[in-house]
């Protein structure tokens, strides 16, 4: 599975003429099972992907629904304060048969074209 979707994110990377994300794929409980970095991505981009896929799949939820919860304001300002939260969109779960198997991070790019290629690779499993 964890290839599969990696492959599949690869594959947008590829189409949209991009090189330079890392991609990981962590389990339900947030470690890692699969990282794939191209060749002209940043090393930040490592931790960075997997922090993504962690929080993703710790939470249940798309990280992008972090970023967006902080720039409404005050009242959500506490969510950057948690270790394991990472408030910028391209990490999402991956769900077979409506149950949460793990979840895909990618970063490399900007938020939004991290969040392009990380949905492909969450929509190999459907």
């Amino acid at each position: 599975m964890a290839k599969k979707v990696a492959a599949a994110a690869v594959a947008e990377t590829v189409k949209r003429n991009w090189n330079a994300f890392c991609i990981s794929i962590v389990n339900p409980s947030g470690d890692l099972v699969y990282f794939e970095k191209q060749d002209n991505c940043q090393y930040a981009s490592i931790g960075i992907s997997q922090h993504k896929a962690r929080t993703s799949a710790r939470y249940r939820r798309p990280t992008l629904v972090f970023e967006t919860l902080i720039g409404k304001g005050a009242y959500y300002n506490y969510l950057i304060t948690l270790d394991d939260v990472i408030a910028s969109r391209g990490g999402n779960p991956l769900i077979v048969d409506g149950k949460i198997v793990g979840a895909i991070g990618v970063s490399g790019g900007s938020g939004s074209q991290d969040n392009v290629v990380s949905l492909a690779g969450q929509a190999a499993l459907k």
